[in-house]
């Protein structure tokens, strides 16, 4: 009888905190495309489809105003474009896999599954590294399913006072404290995050503003770490 990698079992586990966070979006998914007319089946066809939180939320609201498809998609590009990043860091990591193994992860990528993947490969040389991010990226993929066919099938009689909308950066700041690990990553943090909540980039269209932030905390980073920012 084949054996579950411990691997993928530990990604699992690492992803499991993230839940937390990952839920109660999910359902915030859910309940937007039933309230924009899609019905269950719809609601869980898109999520599995786009599975990306706030692109997917995006694309909701473009699609219930009747946007066309072209700016809908577009959209969802754009605010994924952070996404490259990600995936140029964790390609190395991944290049002798097959190319049904590349399609899979390229699938599964997303803030947490990379997020945690990267800081276990930093610490562990002899991880089964396809093994634990599928044990992360499939294990998000679930709940997220999940949560989405639950709040599609509540709909709207999910209280507002709940006050889901706390979810999203809960979830990113569960990931972005570990890393702040010396002075360079404190500075990329504390400018990047300056910048995308500044006026900065308000007016930048297409949602690129956190592109233009991300791009910013990263050349802080290096700039602090070019003058021996490591300590």
């Amino acid at each position: 009888m084949p054996t579950v990698s411990s691997d993928l079992l530990d990604g699992v586990r690492a992803a499991g905190p993230l839940q937390l966070g990952i839920a109660p979006f999910g359902l915030v998914a859910g309940v937007a495309a039933v309230e924009q007319g899609l019905s269950v089946a719809h609601a869980l066809g898109f999520s599995s489809l786009v599975f990306a939180g706030a692109s997917q939320l995006a694309m909701i609201e473009l699609l219930g105003a009747d946007a066309p498809l072209a700016i809908v998609v577009g959209t969802a590009v754009v605010i994924n474009l952070r996404t490259m990043m990600y995936s140029a860091s964790i390609a190395p990591y991944f290049r002798d896999l097959t190319a049904r193994s590349k399609a899979l992860a390229s699938y599964l990528l997303t803030d947490q599954a990379y997020a945690v993947s990267i800081a276990r490969y930093g610490r562990d040389g002899e991880t089964d590294r396809f093994a634990y991010y599928v044990g992360a990226g499939a294990s998000l993929w679930l709940v997220w399913q999940v949560t989405t066919v639950a709040g599609a099938l509540l709909g709207s009689g999910l209280p507002p006072e709940w006050g889901f909308d706390f979810a999203a950066p809960l979830v990113f700041l569960a990931l972005l404290v570990p890393t702040l690990k010396d002075r360079a990553s404190g500075a990329s943090c504390l400018v990047g995050g300056l910048v995308a909540t500044g006026v900065v980039v308000a007016g930048v269209p297409f949602h690129l503003d956190i592109i233009v932030a991300a791009v910013v905390g990263v050349l802080a980073g290096l700039g602090v770490e070019s003058l021996g920012g490591d300590a």
